[in-house]
């Protein structure tokens, strides 16, 4: 591929090399050639090197890759969101806030992202604009950005090096100069066969990303890897159905890739080689055109739109179907599920050190379960439903809830220690940084036939209320 233009644009993929089933498929229209989904393999570098990371894993709890340069979405690659040495006040105020939100999509929102170094907060907003911020609020910079004509960002980047890199909803991959605040380059959605969103939050290790993209001709999804330092596609399988939402898990240790979709299915991948290993199917009804979109395996009830972190060898699965699998992640056969009876779209928190998942439904619950046994250490009720990032730390579990509230939950008992009112649905995740809480919330609409912006949601930053 090409270096970068002067904005940040590059040189569209060569439709000659072609990417599988999808590029049958948007050259022939052909709904005939789903059998041809799969990997294509077109690295020219070696492949990311995970024995460092699994030598750390295999003493305990490994936060994120050994570089210190390196903060990415759920705190590292096996996205546990997992802050241990992070304590919350018994009591808070908001010390600083700014609109970032104004779109009506329902999707999660993008959760802020502090810098390795803790000094500058990213937050992408849902308008294509991307602000960074010190964490007393001053403004670093603010980047329009060519998402700003669809429906923005609903990622969070994945930061490494002095570089965020964050997908659009305009099928594009950005990659940003975080001091600088200037586009470094632009991926089009041609380079990812026609991509028409990247709500994915990539994973970073070695030089390399890896995400998930969507396309919508028929509704279906790829994962991709992508050279961190020019944009340019390495390789990618379009196996996956259902225009995927969440952001791959890398176990180093257990040497798997992981991902769920729309079509209910967790896929899952050999790592580093990308060999496919296997894939589960959560429960739920067939949808009216399972046998044209995915030979009959098309479960529109069960779909997978929360992250799924890995952890004790297996992977821990949210569904629409309404249950929470633990999945062995050598086999992905399922080791034990737990029925909440609504729908499951949370990202889960992991706390290794105590064995302990914890997740939220729709049925307006926060669950502590056993990640050994699947049994309930605690459950907790709070207004709303529960879709976004839960967060746990030293001593609490961080949950924002559709009743526009964000909670600190006690990560023993699940007692409630406090919450704070905010304007819009808290769909992100909250993000404890030297003594401030980070967090963001949708827009408020009205409830009419066509949704009207009355107020923008807005990132906030909490601190302990003295």
């Amino acid at each position: 591929m090409g270096d970068a233009g002067t904005d940040g644009s590059r040189p569209e993929w060569d439709a000659r090399t072609g990417f599988g089933r999808r590029r049958f498929l948007c050259g022939a229209g052909a709904i005939g050639a789903i059998g041809l989904g799969g990997a294509t393999q077109r690295w020219h570098r070696p492949k990311p090197d995970c024995r460092s990371l699994a030598a750390e894993a295999s003493g305990g709890y490994a936060p994120q890759p050994p570089d210190e340069a390196v903060s990415m979405f759920r705190r590292g690659l096996r996205r546990y969101g997992y802050y241990p040495e992070a304590t919350v006040p018994s009591a808070v105020r908001v010390d600083w806030s700014i609109p970032v939100n104004r779109r009506s999509h329902t999707a999660a929102k993008s959760t802020p992202r502090p810098t390795p170094d803790g000094e500058t907060i990213l937050v992408a907003g849902d308008t294509g604009l991307i602000h960074a911020l010190s964490p007393t609020g001053e403004r670093r910079w603010r980047l329009e950005t060519g998402a700003a004509r669809s429906l923005g960002f609903h990622g969070t980047p994945a930061i490494a090096h002095g570089t965020a890199y964050v997908g659009g909803y305009d099928g594009a991959l950005y990659a940003v100069d975080v001091d600088a605040g200037s586009l470094r380059w632009r991926t089009s959605p041609a380079e990812f066969g026609g991509a028409i969103a990247i709500g994915s939050s990539p994973a970073y290790l070695d030089g390399v990303l890896y995400l998930l993209a969507e396309y919508n001709d028929p509704p279906s999804g790829a994962l991709w890897a992508v050279d961190a330092a020019t944009g340019t596609p390495l390789w990618s399988d379009d196996r996956l159905w259902g225009m995927p939402h969440p952001s791959p898990a890398i176990d180093c240790e257990a040497g798997r890739l992981v991902a769920g979709s729309n079509d209910g299915v967790v896929y899952c991948w050999e790592f580093p080689s990308l060999e496919f290993a296997w894939s589960f199917q959560a429960g739920g009804p067939a949808g009216p055109d399972g046998d044209a979109q995915a030979g009959g395996a098309f479960r529109l009830g069960a779909e997978i739109k929360g992250t799924i972190p890995t952890y004790d060898g297996a992977a821990f699965v949210g569904s629409w179907d309404g249950r929470f699998y633990r999945l062995d992640l050598a086999d992905g056969s399922e080791e034990w599920s737990f029925e909440t009876g609504r729908v499951i779209m949370s990202n889960p928190a992991v706390d290794p050190e105590a064995g302990v998942v914890y997740v939220g439904s729709d049925d307006n619950r926060v669950y502590a379960l056993d990640a050994a046994t699947g049994e309930e250490r605690w459950s907790a009720l709070v207004g709303g439903r529960v879709i976004g990032s839960l967060t746990a730390t030293a001593d609490s579990i961080l949950v924002g809830s559709y009743d526009a509230h964000l909670y600190a939950l006690d990560r023993a008992t699940g007692t409630r220690r406090w919450r704070v009112q905010n304007r819009g649905h808290v769909t992100g995740g909250a993000i404890p940084r030297d003594g401030r809480i980070y967090y963001a919330e949708r827009g408020v609409f009205s409830n009419g036939e066509e949704p009207v912006l009355e107020e923008p949601g807005h990132a906030y930053c909490l601190v302990e209320d003295e």
